[in-house]
């Protein structure tokens, strides 16, 4: 008999600690315990990649009746009923937390819906009052956002709230450049929200290839988001009838408004949030806003959990340190997921997961393969990516870079100015493709068949020998024959 309660103790029921503990216990035979204190299936599910794609499925509907009309349909514009939505929306997301709970249940593992922390290599304590044995401890408790250390920020909302308003607000500032923040810039305005996004950077999207993500900011413009750059918040306060009376805008908001194409409003149920919020920028203007939104980055979950106590090693933003495998200093504790900070994406967060399970259940060490991984950013358009940008490689190597921009068929026909991007990153001396990047509708399911070939090293020879498929947007990616520049 085993002198622990469990083979594995696994804190955290998201996507990476549910599949290393189904798949331990299933594969294995481990006995397996999972304690998740909040719901089952965390960010991706609940608060993240799951209800804010359809989110985005619901803003794509906009211009539907608009386009429609251009290809000779007869359909008059209807309104967007939030209420209806979120109640679809909520529902879909018990039943996936339902699977979450079901998968659990059918490979045998043990669930404590409770809140756990360490208290001791190999023991943890949940908030039942309950202390239980456990030969490995598996740490995947995800992270949350932050909001500023500016006063009043308790006044704005973060994504996690966004899923829970009573009613879309009439005007929406969002704070922050990265992919969060500008997914749900495209998401609100699409669902008839005014919108207004400061970033303190000089664009969007940093780190992402500089071509691909200013193409985006420009089409964020075009469709009527009021994007501004090299601004930041520095006051916030609920807003006052003297706020509301006196403000009329400034030069550079009129400026502003110059170059942005405004689409007739879209009709839509709107309402009071927690009230109108003044605000002032670093340029000294002064707005208010229905709603706030913070979209300024997320920290691991790991306060208050005992990490540092039983030796586990904490970065500067409470990141859990591990190595190649997984392992944190404690050798009995691994951790895997956005609590160690290393590529926050749910697929990896599984696939870390699944490595763990190798390595400490079957024998076969495996070590975690964060190498060319393909992501996606669901603004409007879609950028898919993978591998390194035109800015990274050239700092590498000698680079050639195949590059072509243009309007396509779909939307040219309609009368719409969106462009599309499709661009490839080659090392002249290896012909290998370094890089794929794609702005497009869909480009999230372009890169993940993009993605194999690069993963598997292909050249351009490789793409140039593949046969096109007519009539197409990707299809440029094997038609690029002569690079627009070397780097």
């Amino acid at each position: 008999m085993s002198e622990f309660d469990y083979d594995l103790f696994v804190i955290g029921g998201g996507s990476g600690g549910v599949r290393a503990a189904r798949v331990a216990a299933g594969d294995t035979g481990a006995k397996v315990a999972l304690a998740e204190m909040d719901r089952y299936g965390g960010t991706c599910v609940i608060r993240g990649c799951v209800p804010k794609k359809l989110m985005v499925f619901a803003s794509e509907y906009a211009n539907v009746t608009e386009d429609a009309a251009a290809y000779g349909w007869s359909h008059s514009a209807g309104s967007f009923d939030w209420a209806s939505f979120r109640g679809k929306l909520n529902s879909e997301l018990d039943r996936l937390e339902q699977v979450y709970r079901d998968l659990l249940k059918g490979s045998g593992v043990a669930s404590y819906d409770a809140r756990a922390r360490v208290t001791g290599p190999h023991e943890v304590t949940l908030s039942t009052g309950e202390t239980l044995s456990a030969k490995h401890i598996l740490l995947a408790s995800g992270g949350h956002p932050v909001r500023p250390e500016l006063p009043n920020a308790n006044l704005g909302i973060v994504s996690d709230d966004i899923f829970h308003l009573d009613a879309l607000p009439k005007s929406l500032l969002i704070i922050g450049g990265g992919y969060i923040a500008c997914e749900f810039a495209c998401i609100m305005h699409g669902l008839g929200v005014e919108v207004t996004q400061y970033y303190r950077g000089a664009q969007i999207l940093r780190g992402f290839d500089d071509e691909a993500r200013g193409l985006i900011a420009d089409a964020m413009r075009e469709r009527g988001i009021d994007l501004r750059t090299g601004t930041n918040i520095v006051e916030m306060a609920p807003a006052s009838e003297d706020h509301t009376a006196s403000w009329t805008g400034t030069a550079s908001d009129a400026a502003m408004g110059a170059d942005v194409k405004q689409r007739p409003a879209l009709q839509r149920e709107t309402g009071d949030t927690a009230g109108p919020i003044w605000v002032k920028s670093t340029n000294g203007n002064e707005r208010v806003f229905d709603t706030v939104l913070f979209a300024t980055g997320r920290d691991p979950n790991t306060a208050d959990m005992g990490l540092e106590d039983v030796g586990v090693k904490l970065g500067r933003r409470g990141e859990i340190e591990v190595d190649e495998y997984s392992q944190t200093a404690v050798p009995s504790i691994y951790a895997i997921g956005d609590v160690t900070d290393r590529v926050n994406l749910t697929p990896v967060a599984i696939r870390e997961g699944m490595a763990f399970v190798e390595t400490v259940f079957k024998g076969n060490p495996t070590p975690v393969d964060h190498a060319l991984i393909p992501s996606a950013i669901f603004t409007q358009p879609e950028m898919g990516t993978i591998g390194l940008s035109e800015e990274e490689a050239r700092d590498r190597e000698p680079v050639e870079i195949y590059c072509t921009s243009f309007r396509p068929m779909q939307s040219a026909f309609a009368g719409r100015p969106d462009r599309v991007l499709m661009k490839l990153v080659v090392s002249v001396e290896t012909r290998k493709v370094l890089g794929c990047h794609i702005v497009a509708p869909s480009a999230g399911e372009m890169i993940q068949l993009a993605g194999i070939a690069v993963k598997m090293g292909a050249t351009k020879e490789d793409f140039d020998r593949t046969v096109a498929v007519h009539p197409t947007m990707s299809e440029e990616i094997v038609t690029m024959k002569t690079p627009m520049r070397t780097a």
